[in-house]
């Protein structure tokens, strides 16, 4: 049968192609509204948890893969990845950096991002969208925030050190006259 014209036909009706997979879950087709899809994935990522309807029973699942159209930026076809309940899932979760730094603002000092996102092993239920990273901590010129200052979900295990540095105060050197 002709797949391709049926994908084209389903598409301009709003619909679009996509697969479900998992561990313990057959690759299966389905198809879905686009406009739902889009506005969902504006929103979750691909590091939160949705609930797909309609596959007989509710499947928990992570958009694991999107293609988009090169030209319009349409999304044309979607991987979701199952997740069994009870398993855990290892994503990389990007930083949010909030606040202003007294030690940029007051002292001078040059903000360094040393980390821009957390790979971690997590209950898919307490999978944070963004891990927040209040700067306003950062006071004076020496200052770090460290992986142990973060606030991580319960659940989660992750394979960083809790003293590597996520962010930290620069000093912006002078050159000395001779």
């Amino acid at each position: 049968r002709d797949t391709a014209k049926k994908a084209a036909t389903f598409r301009k009706e709003g619909l679009m192609p996509a697969v479900i997979y998992g561990r313990s879950e057959e690759s299966t087709p389905i198809f879905l509204s686009r406009k739902e899809f889009e506005k969902v994935f504006k929103t979750a990522g691909s590091s939160t948890v949705i609930t797909l309807n309609g596959l007989g029973e509710e499947k928990d699942a992570l958009i694991h893969d999107v293609a988009f159209h090169a030209v319009s930026g349409e999304p044309l076809h979607a991987d979701f990845y199952a997740i069994e309940k009870g398993q855990t899932v290892t994503v990389s979760v990007p930083l949010e950096f909030d606040g202003v730094a007294p030690a940029v603002k007051d002292l001078g000092g040059i903000l360094t991002k040393v980390m821009h996102e957390l790979e971690m092993e997590v209950v898919p239920k307490d999978l944070p969208q963004a891990i927040h990273v209040d700067v306003s901590m950062l006071q004076a010129l020496d200052s770090k925030i460290f992986v142990s200052d973060l606030k991580l979900p319960a659940s989660a295990k992750i394979s960083v050190p809790m003293d590597e540095v996520v962010a930290m105060i620069s000093v912006g050197q002078e050159e000395s006259e001779e």
